[in-house]
């Protein structure tokens, strides 16, 4: 068997995983970053069970100089601090390393590469094959020795990359890997901060060496190179030969490779249960240690008596999660580490508790007539499905006391389940009993089904915890990981199934299902004990009381309600977009000169960078292949017309497959109709965000994505629909919070006010005002707010950097306000931790703080977005409760049915639209008062679909 080394270049790896999550890091309940211990160790289980190593070590820097240091004092300078979180991961990922019993080296005066290419080549030398895992480029100089490769891991989508000397020449365009040291001597490397002969790059450098072979050679005929290049050459000399010297991977270290020292052993589990549970990593720790991982230590078992009389036994008991709108998990870019859907999880409750089975009608009655009596009662659905419009009750929990729960079992017959329900009508139809539930909005959606809604208030402690914690994870199991100390098993562990084979709550014998299900309303009851008082004490009770609470039974009635989806159309239209992309296929063809896979990205490149030579610099992916992507292809557009066309098929094909032919697949069997489910709980901003299908992403900019708008339809003749949407909200709200008076005062005259904007930023009327100034001017408005700078706008003009500088530094001048708005509030985020809406929403950016000014900026530009999309998300909440309210006082047939964005659409009976028209707009013009006198409006189409009524 061929003895496998892998060497691990730590700090690498862990800067690379760190900032692969940081737009989406990982947050433990407790608010720890584990972005990089959970990328580091994913990448780390992945070699072992992938590439087999026999051996394997991870090599870190070390604080100390080294002899480069010593030799370039500015050596590294222009490196930022590492972000703190960052820092802070080092200790957990040596404890996870030392606990996979991997040895760590590291030794003063020497980098993480120098250890890396002296153990290689020794190991080498001894019969073995060598990867170097790294995504360092300088590595390739070590693959001067046979049997040494370097190991890029899986990363943003791409998969692993082996290299070796021949890839290595290829990417560089040299002939021998030994010039990988002379071509960095030559460009320099910005990263490391090795200057090399300024005005050298890439390119040029392979082309010297090319010619003379090594750097030497090169700076021995500098003489002989004639023009700037000469002179540049001449001129860099001593820096081309440090650079040399700085960018040369030391393969003498005093470190010796021992086989057995670096030989993979048995693990400690017992120390990696530890830190996985710190850390949360709780799929991670199912699938690195197997069913025995647990999070917590067992309770001991109690007994006590119930409401009627019976003794039951206290035990460990099982709870069902629900997810956030039972969408699947999400996963990571180096992993999944989350629960799917409608989850049974585990826990042990250290508290004694009472959980009753009631069954019989007097029990049934009995438990009524206690619920009848209580304040409050926390409610929760058994059920078949994770999906509400497809699911069937199992049984009912109620819990109205900590440590208290009732389960009533439901059968499989409808109408047996019905016969139940009935008996709970008076109770659900109480006006002044208060509901508590984990995402309640699919408790209710279920019972909606079965033709019973809930009158009363609700608390819905998934939404506390949101805006206590926007930031954080909030299924159920994490919740009481956090707050109650409870350890979560999944469903398929208590019905003894696995994986996809997944059973549901009907396959539970009743017994197990009394425990699961009662602990489920119990938990939660004992949640919004603890988050009562953290809702005032992070003064965000406003935002929950007004905004989110109310909103969410007008989400209830809206997915229940669906859409009307036209599927004539829909199959037309898929016609006619394969017809019209053929087109653009063959028009490829013909201009390529050959027929190709169109869809093969590495194809494409080599069509479009090798023969037809569109771009002599362009870049490449990870992988090795062309990047083809459509920022690449836009810039190109201008060069060649096969470049359109090719934007013209992927548009036209993904249009095709995502939403012409996707939409009448989700059409639902009872309703004929589309029910897309909406998440409160998700976007930090406070945005709904909307899945199956994902109308967020429905494209209206191209005039084909707008066409898809016509599939949505009225559900029948005596139907219209209406659509709402705000005007320019977010401008006005960027007026209203800044109080720049020539923003303000252009709202308040009911300018446009891209034209007003265009005139202050030219100096001109605003008569003469063109086209092109104002589409410059409204880019300028979107952009500035989102921290786009004179690089950002230029990119997105297509204009010089110089012209995008000058409209940017006018802009400023003129709209002065907004500048001293963005100063401001990074500053009121960096005394208070936290920035605000105007209805009280708070989003905590601690990397407000750091030292690392990449983090540091992205938290500064989070912090001036921030409360203007916060402020325009609570704003149409406000106006979807209110237009909710309005429309069922005054008994309305018409329907919410869609939010999008700042749009609101309804399925509207005929003869009610002009009684609903000025009801949504006076809604939603009085949701939400801005200050300084800005106005707020909307504007209101009708039409026989979406597109016309938009």
């Amino acid at each position: 068997m061929q003895k496998k080394l892998f060497l691990l270049d730590a700090m690498a790896l862990i800067y690379r995983a760190y900032y692969g999550l940081i737009r989406s890091p990982r947050i433990t309940s407790a608010g720890k970053n584990t972005s990089a211990q959970f990328g580091f160790t994913t990448t780390l289980i992945d070699i072992i069970n992938k590439e087999k190593p026999t051996h394997l070590a991870v090599c870190f820097d070390t604080h100390a100089p080294t002899e480069r240091h010593t030799d370039f004092t500015d050596y590294k300078a222009n490196r930022q601090e590492a972000p703190e979180d960052l820092l802070q991961s080092l200790p957990d990922i040596k404890r996870i390393i030392e606990a996979f019993n991997i040895p760590v080296v590291e030794l003063d005066g020497y980098e993480a590469d120098d250890i890396i290419g002296t153990v290689a080549w020794q190991a080498a030398d001894a019969g073995y094959e060598v990867y170097m895992v790294t995504p360092d480029k300088d590595y390739g100089q070590l693959l001067i020795h046979d049997h040494v490769y370097i190991y890029k891991p899986p990363f943003m989508g791409n998969k692993e990359e082996i290299l070796d000397a021949k890839k290595i020449c290829e990417k560089w365009d040299i002939q021998r890997v030994e010039q990988v040291i002379d071509i960095l001597g030559l460009m320099g490397d910005a990263v490391d901060n090795i200057p090399g002969i300024k005005g050298v790059g890439e390119k040029t450098a392979a082309k010297l060496l090319k010619e003379y072979d090594t750097l030497e050679n090169v700076l021995a005929n500098a003489d002989n190179i004639t023009g700037a290049l000469g002179e540049k050459i001449r001129a860099g000399k001593e820096d081309a030969i440090m650079s040399k010297k700085l960018a040369t991977i030391i393969t003498k270290v005093p470190v010796e490779f021992h086989e057995e020292n670096y030989r993979l052993k048995d693990w400690n589990k017992p120390v990696l249960t530890e830190v996985f549970v710190e850390l949360e990593f709780k799929t991670l720790g199912k699938r690195v240690l197997g069913d025995s991982f647990n999070a917590f230590h067992a309770a001991p078992e109690a007994q006590q008596t119930d409401l009627f009389g019976a003794v039951v036994d206290t035990k460990k008991s099982d709870i069902s999660r629900k997810t956030e709108s039972t969408v699947a998990a999400q996963s990571s870019l180096f992993g999944d580490d989350t629960s799917t859907g409608l989850v049974a999880e585990k826990n042990i409750n250290n508290t004694d508790h009472d959980y009753q089975l009631v069954q019989t009608d007097e029990e049934i009655a009995n438990l009524v007539s206690y619920l009848s009596e209580q304040a409050e009662i926390c409610f929760d659905t058994e059920t078949t499905h994770i999906d509400a419009n497809e699911a069937e009750l199992v049984g009912l929990s109620f819990s109205c006391r900590p440590g208290e729960g009732f389960y009533v079992p439901c059968p499989a017959d409808r109408a047996a389940t019905m016969a139940i329900l009935q008996k709970f009508k008076d109770l659900f139809a109480s006006p002044t009993m208060k509901w508590i539930g984990q995402n309640i909005k699919y408790d209710l959606l279920v019972l909606k089904w079965y033709g019973f809604e809930i009158a009363g208030e609700l608390f819905d402690t998934m939404l506390a915890h949101y805006v206590i914690e926007p930031e954080g994870r909030r299924s159920m199991d994490l919740l009481s990981a956090q707050y109650l100390q409870y350890e979560p098993v999944h469903i398929d562990e208590l019905i003894g199934k696995k994986g996809k084979n997944q059973g549901t709550m009907r396959e539970v014998e009743v017994e197990k299902a009394k425990d699961y299900a009662a602990e489920d309303a119990d938990i939660t009851l004992q949640l919004k004990n603890i988050f009562v008082p953290l809702l005032k004490e992070k003064a965000v009770e406003r935002v929950f009381s007004e905004a989110e609470n109310p909103l969410v039974k007008v989400l209830t009635d809206m997915e229940f309600e669906g859409v009307k989806v036209d599927v004539g159309f829909l199959n037309d239209y898929s016609v006619e977009l394969e017809r019209e992309a053929k087109i653009f296929e063959n028009n490829v063809y013909e201009q390529a000169g050959v027929r190709f896979n169109l869809a093969s990205p590495k194809q494409l490149g080599e069509v479009l960078f090798e023969k037809l030579k569109l771009d002599p610099k362009a870049k490449k992916t990870k992988t090795g292949q062309y990047a083809t992507g459509e920022d690449v292809l836009s810039k190109l557009a201008h060069q060649h017309k096969i470049v359109d066309d090719i934007l013209g098929f992927r548009q036209l094909t993904k249009l095709k497959s995502t939403y012409v032919d996707a939409l009448p697949l989700m059409i639902n069997s009872k309703t004929g109709r589309v029910h897309t489910s909406y998440a409160q709980a998700v976007a930090v901003t406070g945005r709904l965000s909307s899945n199956n299908p994902n109308l967020q992403n429905i494209p209206i900019r191209s005039d084909r994505g707008k066409e898809i708008r016509k599939a949505f339809v009225p559900r029948d003749s005596n139907h219209i629909l209406v659509s709402a949407d705000y005007s320019q909200i977010e401008l006005r709200i960027v007026a209203a919070i800044s109080g720049d008076p020539n923003m303000c005062e252009a709202f308040r005259q009911g300018k446009d006010i891209h034209t007003a904007t265009a005139a202050k930023v030219y100096g001109i009327p605003e008569s003469e005002v063109t086209k092109e100034q104002r589409y410059k001017a409204k880019s300028v408005n979107f952009g500035i707010i989102y921290g786009q700078g004179a690089f950002g706008l230029a990119d997105n003009l297509g204009i010089a950097r110089s012209e995008a500088k000058e409209i940017i530094d006018n802009y400023k001048k003129e709209f002065t306000g907004i500048t001293k708005y963005m100063d401001d509030i990074v500053n009121f985020c960096k005394d208070k931790g936290y920035v605000e809406t105007i209805l009280g929403r708070k989003r905590w950016l601690k990397d407000i703080y750091s030292s690392n000014f990449t983090v540091r900026g992205y938290a500064e530009r989070n912090a001036v977005n921030s409360p203007i999309q916060g402020t325009a998300a609570d704003m149409i909440k406000l106006a979807m409760i209110k237009i909710h309210h309005e429309m069922k006082s005054q008994k309305l047939q018409s329907r919410m049915i869609l939010q999008v964005h700042d749009e609101l659409v309804f399925d509207a009976v005929k003869e009610e639209v002009d009684i609903l028209k000025p009801l949504i707009l006076n809604c939603m013009k009085a949701a939400l008062p801005l200050p300084n006198e800005v106005p707020v409006e909307a504007e209101v189409g009708i039409g026989d679909n979406w597109l016309v009524a938009h």
